[in-house]
């Protein structure tokens, strides 16, 4: 599994105000930013008329009420660039956390949890042994046919 990159929310933000799609484009959401890049074409030409987008290329500035529908899209782009940037980076830093098997406040407690608990006086799981997950590398219990962490299978691979 490849390691997510961090991403700067502040630049996704911008450069979808630059051009609408860049910021996603930036954050490698291809499709969603030809989507927002085609909503805001869409929205000038449905919403604005043609003569403030004519006033507006010989140097005339618009009304805002002529421009607002279309500006309206464009901040609704520029906040979802960065709200997914931000997002794209808390899951950056859960996986992270996870792959080092340590754990933030608001994340599933790691193998490190596991075997603090077993250190204070806990007996282990029954069966006296764990096993670690081949995808997350966690310890989890051999009982199962799958992590309890990720869910993926962690069977007997000499089948």
């Amino acid at each position: 599994m490849s390691e997510r990159t961090r991403r700067r929310p502040w630049l996704a933000a911008l450069l979808a105000l630059v051009v609408s799609g860049l910021g996603h484009a930036y954050l490698r959401r291809w499709a969603r930013g030809l989507g927002w890049y085609l909503t805001v074409a869409a929205a000038v030409f449905v919403f604005v008329p043609e003569s403030a987008i004519s006033g507006a290329l010989a140097g005339d500035p618009p009304a805002v009420s002529e421009i607002a529908p279309a500006a309206a899209v464009v901040v609704a782009s520029v906040v979802d660039a960065y709200v997914v940037a931000v997002r794209h980076n808390r899951t950056s830093e859960r996986d992270s956390d996870a792959s080092r098997g340590t754990g933030s406040p608001d994340t599933v407690p790691g193998p490190g949890a596991a075997s603090a608990e077993v250190a204070d006086g806990e007996a282990e799981p029954e069966s006296g042994e764990t096993i670690r997950c081949p995808e997350c590398g966690r310890e989890t219990d051999p009982t199962f046919d799958f992590c309890q962490w990720c869910a993926e299978p962690v069977g007997e691979s000499d089948a």
